[in-house]
């Protein structure tokens, strides 16, 4: 198989994502960004117990100084396409084909560095800044959450060790606040599929 890296946050999208990746391609390195989130300890741990899992070498890259450059609200501007370039150094450094990115439909309506877009366009930036030609995979480009989460629960995948939240509630013992827009997108998601039960295996 092809080797890979992947982003690694451990939130659901990355770690759904590293599953169907992995039955195609060897990942052989899952990166974590240290951009001076809130979240960051939680996701350090989250995407580290999913790595080992998944027995990949795990990486934290640290970036303060994109924690000075603060958008609206949850938004870093160009944060993804930084993220995606630095893997590219990583890809052609250690010859690995591809990058396994969590992107998916519904957040693209709102972040456009996680639209189809935004993939064709990196991919084409790839071909000239990576002399292996390193591309972008995004398994969940044309998925919903609903989808992806029916994808986690078909596929057994462990709900506790995610952590999809934008804020930390380590004084509250909850890895999730439940209000945020990622956990909001999950949230409805489990209600809709009468999965209620998987709110408090996440931590919600």
């Amino acid at each position: 198989m092809n080797k890979a890296i992947i982003l690694l946050s451990g939130g659901l999208d990355s770690y759904v994502s590293l599953d169907i990746a992995n039955k195609y391609y060897d990942i052989e390195l899952a990166l974590t960004f240290n951009y001076g989130q809130k979240a960051f300890e939680d996701e350090k741990k989250a995407s580290g117990k999913i790595a080992e899992f998944y027995n990949i070498e795990h990486k934290i890259i640290n970036l303060p100084t994109l924690a000075e450059v603060k958008g609206e609200d949850i938004w870093i501007p160009n944060r993804n396409g930084l993220f995606l370039n630095i893997a590219g150094v990583f890809c052609d450094a250690k010859n690995y084909d591809a990058i396994i990115f969590g992107a998916n439909k519904e957040e693209a309506q709102n972040f456009p560095d996680n639209s189809l877009d935004f993939v064709n366009a990196a991919n084409k930036a790839l071909s000239y800044s990576t002399r292996n030609k390193a591309h972008v995979v995004a398994p969940l480009i044309d998925m919903t959450k609903k989808e992806t989460i029916e994808y986690a629960i078909k596929n057994n995948l462990d709900f506790s060790l995610i952590k999809s939240c934008y804020d930390s509630k380590e004084e509250t013992q909850k890895k999730h606040c439940g209000n945020c827009p990622s956990c909001l997108l999950i949230k409805n998601a489990l209600i809709e599929l009468n999965r209620e039960d998987l709110l408090q295996q996440m931590g919600f």
